[in-house]
């Protein structure tokens, strides 16, 4: 029989456990900076003690941050280029992009360098996205024609959820059916 112990572990925090923690967190989830900091705070948050030992903590999350940074572990310019490329093949508008990888903790100057690189691949990036949405959902353009009618506002509404600004919304919904079939064989 084994024996239960009742005594709680203290984990010893030093900056080899952190590392090794965070390599097996990038290791499965290639996270952005933002996502593996919390990650850690929470993995070492729920040891927790004094606030003196909280700043600790801090101290050397930062330490191996910094570190994997530097040795290219992790990388927020590359993380926001290929959410973005993912989330674009998937027919994701600019703004539901910007407002995906602000919540993942992604600077500014990389967000915004990311949304310049997709504009320059494809000037109107939304219209066409838009168009994969439509697709997708079987709304719009690529409704049976009697029911395009009816169910206008409810598509114009769903572009607008996915982040399309009206010009894009209603410009796609008054495309005809056969110019989408040209637009979708072309993508």
């Amino acid at each position: 029989m084994i024996p239960i112990r009742n005594k709680k572990k203290t984990l010893q925090v030093t900056v080899d456990e952190m590392r090794s923690f965070a390599f097996a967190y990038v290791d499965k989830y290639a996270p952005s900076k933002q996502q593996l900091k919390t990650y850690l705070l929470k993995k070492y948050m729920k040891l927790s003690a004094t606030d003196s030992r909280k700043k600790d903590v801090n101290k050397l999350i930062d330490i191996v941050l910094s570190d994997l940074e530097k040795n290219k572990f992790i990388n927020d310019q590359f993380y926001s280029e290929s959410k973005a490329k993912s989330m674009v093949q998937r027919g994701h508008s600019l703004n539901k992009i910007r407002n995906y990888l602000m919540g993942k903790g992604i600077g500014s100057e990389f967000i915004k360098d990311t949304v310049e690189k997709i504009k320059e691949n494809n000037s109107d990036q939304d219209f066409f996205s838009a168009i994969k949405i439509c697709k997708k959902k079987r709304i719009g353009p690529a409704r049976a024609e009697d029911n395009r009618t009816l169910f206008y506002k409810k598509d114009i509404s769903l572009l607008a959820r996915n982040g399309f600004d009206f010009e894009t919304s209603k410009k796609v919904m008054d495309i005809e059916k056969d110019e989408f079939l040209k637009i979708i064989n072309l993508l």
